[in-house]
């Protein structure tokens, strides 16, 4: 625990301060803002264990985020991550979490019945993959919302309409379907989409996409949301899909039928705060060998595999003190075909410094259970560090 508590007294020293840049010509408005984020991280090995390369210092973001209005029908975002397209760039697979480029959007609000997106970035799917990492005392989402399962980004076209002054909002989408690898270029052989959809509402007001109360809402606040996504890429015979694709479990893409839903609700009040979501992956191969069936017959199988699970947190934010406590709680099952699932446990504390743009924060990570399919060499880990943004 010792590099932990120099660690500490290191960030008590960092200041306070932000700012953000806005250049606007009276129809044309750009803000520029950004981030920068740092931890500390340390694991306890299990017994035998001795690689201990994860101990280390990390930078997580080094991020610029270019916002854009032109007039009152175009909206346009870029957004980059320079410490991971360094990481990327070095050869290290792409963190679904934490890719190089973040975000490269074009919104269209010139139509009176809806909006429409395009180009890429975060696809509208599960409320706590789309709340910015940024408003979160966690140094880490979920490990079934990271992108390992799911895609949480890829390149494509979304209709998008809200109603009811903003508490319900619906969104259809059409993208490539490979995730983060859709920037490399061509789709899969199979040549196939990725559809999905998302409604959502909210009571007694319109709800903003964050985990935390932060403004300590006096009346009860409540969303639900409803999320769908499907695809159907049965490879051509001999082909593959490009490396990575299949996600570090092996079911982000697979060949053949694949569908996903999700459930979601949130609460809110007088600084306390919880979510919930549950997800299943319904995967449906062409081929009776397929690595998923787990050498199981046809007969056995039905001919497809699930996969899932869903996570609960609850927050509390003390005002006085500048303070956010959480507790987060998740399960995981790869595959339905294999007996067992994994457990896992985290607590967050978060010291806001100056707000969200200068916050200190505290995760612990406990692996209660896991999977015989996705064994890890630690059972414990400590991450802590500063974020900083400038906006």
């Amino acid at each position: 625990m010792k590099p932990i508590l120099l660690a500490t007294a290191v960030f008590l020293f960092l200041g306070k301060t932000n700012a953000q840049v806005t250049i606007s010509n009276g129809k044309h408005i750009i803000e520029i803002s950004g981030s920068i984020s740092t931890y500390y991280n340390n694991r306890q090995l299990k017994f035998g264990e001795e690689d201990k390369n994860k101990n280390r210092f990390k930078l997580r973001d080094a991020q610029l985020d270019i916002e854009g209005r032109v007039g009152s029908d175009y909206e346009y975002n870029l957004k980059l991550d320079f410490a991971d397209m360094a990481a990327n760039n070095s050869g290290v697979e792409i963190d679904p979490e934490n890719p190089g480029l973040m975000e490269a959007t074009i919104k269209y609000k010139g139509f009176q019945f809806l909006d429409v997106e395009m180009g890429y970035g975060k696809v509208y799917y599960s409320r706590s993959s789309m709340n910015p990492f940024n408003y979160s005392p966690y140094w880490q989402r979920a490990e079934l919302l990271r992108g390992s399962i799911f895609s949480r980004r890829d390149v494509g076209a979304t209709l998008m309409k809200n109603f009811w002054k903003q508490r319900a909002n619906i969104y259809i989408g059409a993208y490539t379907g490979l995730g983060e690898l859709s920037l490399t270029g061509d789709n899969d052989p199979s040549g196939q989409l990725e559809y999905i959809g998302r409604f959502d509402i909210a009571y007694p007001s319109r709800y903003r996409y964050r985990e935390i109360d932060d403004r300590v809402t006096p009346i009860p606040m409540f969303s639900l949301g409803l999320n769908g996504r499907f695809m159907n890429k049965k490879l051509p015979a001999g082909e593959d899909f490009p490396t990575n694709a299949l996600g570090e479990y092996g079911i982000k893409v697979i060949d053949g039928k694949r569908y996903v839903y999700g459930l979601d609700a949130s609460f809110q009040y007088m600084g306390f705060s919880g979510q919930f979501e549950i997800h299943q992956v319904r995967s449906e191969p062409q081929n009776e060998n397929n690595p998923l069936f787990q050498n199981f017959t046809s007969q056995q199988t039905k001919g497809y595999v699930l996969s899932g699970g869903y996570i609960a947190q609850a927050n509390y934010f003390i005002k006085n003190i500048k303070t956010i406590v959480s507790a987060r709680y998740e399960e995981l099952d790869l595959n339905d075909l294999v007996k067992g699932r994994s457990e896992r446990f985290s607590t967050a504390i978060a010291y806001q410094m100056n707000g969200y743009n200068a916050m200190i924060k505290f995760q612990y990570f406990n692996i209660i259970k896991e999977e015989s399919i996705d064994p890890l060499k630690w059972d414990e880990q400590f991450r802590l560090g500063m974020q900083f943004q400038f906006k």
